[in-house]
C-alpha cells in the first residue's frame, strides 16, 4: 500500500537530484571563480534571500500575475463559447477546424512586433500575445468535452422540455467542466513561459522587465534567482490548478 508521503518524498527527491546536477556541472565545467561563480547555487540562492526582502520585488510579481489572469479571463471568454459552438455542430467543426490548427501552430511570439506597431507599448500588446496563447488548449479541451458527452443526457433534457439555458446551465457546462479546466491547467503552462518574453515589450515592471534589468546592471546572480523564482512560481500555479481540477472534477490524483 503506497504511503500518503511516497509522492512528496520522491518529488523531493527529485528537486534535491536536479539541484545536485546544478552544483555539479558548475563544479565541472566552472571555474568556481569570476564570472561562473555568480551562476553557482550558492551564489544564485544567495541573491534570492535578498531579493525576497525586497519590496519591489513583490510589486513585479503581482503585475505578471494580473497580466496573466487577464490574459486567461480573455482567452476563456473566447475559448469556451467557441469552444461549445464547435463541439455542438460538425460541420461547423470541419469549417474551423484548418483555420484553428492553421493558427495554433503560429508561435504567439511571432506576433509581438505586429502586436506593438498596432496597439503600441503597454500591457494591451501583452494581453493579446497572452489570450492568444492560451485560447486554443481551452477551445480545443471544451470542444473536445462537449462531443464526449453522454447523448442520454441531451436526450433526458429535450424529453423534460429544458429550455436551451436549462440544457446549457445544468447539463453541458457541468459536463465539459473537467475538459475546461485541463483546457486551463494547460494555458497556465503556456502562459508562464510567453510571459517573461512578453514583458520585454517596453513595459516598465513585471518578471521580464526585472530579468532585463539584472541583466543590464549586470546582476548575474540576481539574474539566475529570478530564474529559479520563476520556476517555483510557475510550479505553484500549476498546482492550483491541479487542485481546481480535482476539486470541481472529482478527479482521483
Amino acid at each position: 500500500m503506497k504511503h500518503p508521503a511516497q509522492p512528496w518524498l520522491l518529488g523531493l527527491g527529485g528537486l534535491l537530484l536536479l539541484f545536485g546536477l546544478w552544483w555539479l556541472g558548475m563544479a565541472l565545467f566552472g571555474s568556481g571563480e569570476g564570472l561562473t561563480a555568480l551562476f553557482s547555487p550558492q551564489a544564485t540562492l544567495a541573491s534570492l534571500v535578498e531579493l525576497l526582502g525586497r519590496a519591489e520585488l513583490y510589486e513585479h510579481i503581482r503585475v505578471s500575475l494580473q497580466r496573466i489572469l487577464v490574459g486567461l479571463s480573455l482567452a476563456l471568454l473566447v475559448g469556451v463559447p467557441l469552444g461549445l459552438l464547435v463541439g455542438a455542430s460538425r460541420k461547423l467543426e470541419w469549417a474551423t477546424t484548418p483555420a484553428f490548427q492553421f493558427l495554433r501552430m503560429i508561435s504567439p511570439l511571432s506576433w509581438m512586433p505586429i502586436a506593438v506597431m498596432l496597439m503600441g507599448v503597454g500591457d494591451q500588446p501583452i494581453y493579446f500575445l497572452l489570450a492568444f496563447a492560451a485560447v486554443w488548449p481551452i477551445l480545443l479541451n471544451t470542444a473536445a468535452g462537449v462531443k464526449n458527452l453522454d447523448p442520454r443526457w441531451l436526450q433526458l433534457t429535450r424529453s423534460l422540455s429544458a429550455t436551451r439555458w436549462e440544457t446549457l446551465s445544468r447539463v453541458i457546462l457541468p459536463g465539459v467542466l473537467g475538459h475546461v479546466l485541463t483546457g486551463v491547467r494547460l494555458a497556465i503552462g503556456i502562459l508562464w513561459i510567453v510571459l517573461v518574453p512578453c514583458e520585454m515589450l517596453g513595459v516598465s515592471a513585471g518578471l521580464g522587465y526585472y530579468i532585463l534589468d539584472t541583466r543590464d546592471r549586470l546582476a548575474y546572480s540576481e539574474l539566475m534567482a529570478m530564474v529559479l523564482l520563476i520556476g517555483v512560481l510557475g510550479f505553484c500555479l500549476d498546482a492550483v490548478a491541479r487542485a481546481l481540477y480535482r476539486r470541481w472534477s472529482h478527479a482521483p490524483g
